[in-house]
């Protein structure tokens, strides 16, 4: 085949990123920056990218949101909710137009070229911290709802255990083995994230499950009126419980970052002007799903709602067939993060590779350093879930600020610094507040944790 022969069919495909037909261009690419330009295949579908943008966003995240509406209080939280979907999706926009001039074809391209090469090396850290703290608190979580936990010297049963009763082969270890071995390890050697658009299209439909069993369990229990009237403010005593309310902006920011796949994302569309359309359609989903959620959760466990809302359906609902819902939320949601594992572990493994291997040749055409990357990735995962099942409190301040850095504060700062002169007043301002408002809250989130673990500790002592 020869270049002629490739012509008609790049100008049938008008939507395709025009770096990619590159005269001066090799055919293939040499470097690990180049890799997005090249095709392997005729393009991701529309619905596809959507699905896979949608996972990427609906994770862990979703069982704190009825806890953060319990201290906001129903309208501030849903509010809340609503805002971040709309501050997400203008920081995504920056990152998006911002990425033209350059032709850049990664969020770690974009902050290279804004930034040098600090810029990019700070990027691809905060993707490692967060993915990897997400990725781990999945597994943590997995193996909690499948053969159970104990916290304060209380044991809290499995499903497994609930069903077959305590053997070595439902013990956490091997259920975690198994699971890696023969679910998180099949998945994560796909090479494109097209790949997984079915397994993100039914794991979106497990979450949709789990708000569905929410909602019917909430609407049964305010017919036959054992639901109580829930707060609509949130209540403030003092200082520290005014303080304690902005900790609720690093847990939202959380539930929606996905701006390290965009590119990714963009990049295997058939028509990558759909990508600004594939956004908004992912984020109108996933805010659906988010308010739906955090509205029944909290109308269903009021003040008792638990920071993860998954372990209040370990107790008796008090509905007929309440221990059968209990298990179908528990096993729905455990295999939708099963599913949303890969699409997160997919710029995990691109980014630490970028980190480790920048003038290498890219990665999906290396097979020993795919093979290699991936197996130390899982391994390392797999470990911290079964070694380390404190990670959550960890996760909670590492997690958390490397995902304010990745959806608020990098694509404002891209913005700030204008390298190209295309910065409109509106993106200026914008970019100022989100960084403000991202470092605000997020010292003051960091604070008011701190002090009341800290105060936690020293109460027996008075």
């Amino acid at each position: 085949m020869t270049i002629d022969n490739l012509a008609p069919r790049e100008e049938k495909r008008s939507g395709r990123k025009k770096s990619a037909v590159d005269e001066k261009s090799p055919l293939l690419p040499s470097r690990q920056d180049e890799v997005s330009g090249f095709n392997e295949f005729n393009g991701a579908s529309f619905s596809g990218a959507v699905f896979n943008l949608s996972t990427t966003i609906i994770g862990a995240g979703i069982m704190a949101l009825p806890a953060m509406v319990k201290e906001l209080g129903l309208i501030l939280g849903v509010a809340m909710i609503i805002i971040m979907a709309f501050l997400t999706e203008a920081s995504i926009e920056l990152l998006l137009r911002f990425s033209r001039p350059r032709k850049s074809t990664s969020y770690g391209g974009l902050m290279g070229d804004a930034f040098g090469r600090y810029g990019k090396i700070g990027l691809q850290i905060c993707v490692l911290v967060n993915n990897i703290g997400v990725l781990t608190v999945y597994m943590i979580i997995i193996g909690d709802v499948l053969s159970g936990t104990t916290v304060g010297g209380v044991h809290h049963a499995g499903v497994l255990e609930g069903w077959f009763g305590q053997h070595w082969w439902n013990a956490r270890f091997f259920v975690l083995l198994f699971v890696t071995l023969g679910i998180f390890a099949p998945l994560a050697c796909f090479k494109r994230i097209d790949s997984l658009s079915f397994t993100s299209a039914l794991s979106v439909a497990l979450a949709v499950v789990f708000l569905v069993i929410t909602i019917g369990i909430s609407v049964y229990k305010l017919i036959d009126g054992s639901i109580k009237m829930p707060r609509l403010l949130p209540e403030i005593f003092d200082i520290s419980s005014f303080l304690k309310l902005f900790t609720a902006v690093p847990v939202v920011v959380t539930a929606y970052v996905c701006h390290y796949n965009v590119h990714n994302i963009s990049n295997e569309l058939e028509d990558s002007s759909q990508i600004k359309a594939v956004v908004r359609t992912s984020i109108a989903l996933c805010s659906s799903v988010y308010v739906m959620t955090s509205i029944f959760g909290y109308l269903l466990f009021g003040e008792g709602t638990l920071s993860d809302v998954l372990a209040n359906f370990d107790a008796d609902l008090g509905i007929p067939y309440g221990s059968v819902f209990n298990d179908a939320v528990r096993v729905s949601y455990a295999a939708h993060l099963m599913l949303v594992f890969p699409i997160v572990f997919y710029p995990l493994r691109v980014n630490l590779d970028g980190l480790l291997f920048p003038s290498a040749r890219p990665l999906v055409r290396d097979n020993l350093r795919f093979s290699l990357i991936t197996f130390s990735l899982i391994t390392l995962l797999f470990l911290g879930a079964n070694f380390i099942p404190s990670i959550w409190d960890v996760f909670q301040f590492t997690g958390a600020t490397a995902a304010v850095c990745l959806g608020f504060i990098f694509p404002a700062s891209v913005a700030l610094r204008d390298s190209h002169n295309i910065a409109t007043k509106k993106d200026k301002v914008l970019g100022i507040f989100m960084v403000v408002l991202a470092v605000f809250s997020n010292i003051i989130a960091i604070y008011s944790d701190a002090y009341a673990l800290f105060k936690r500790d020293s109460s027996p002592r008075d």
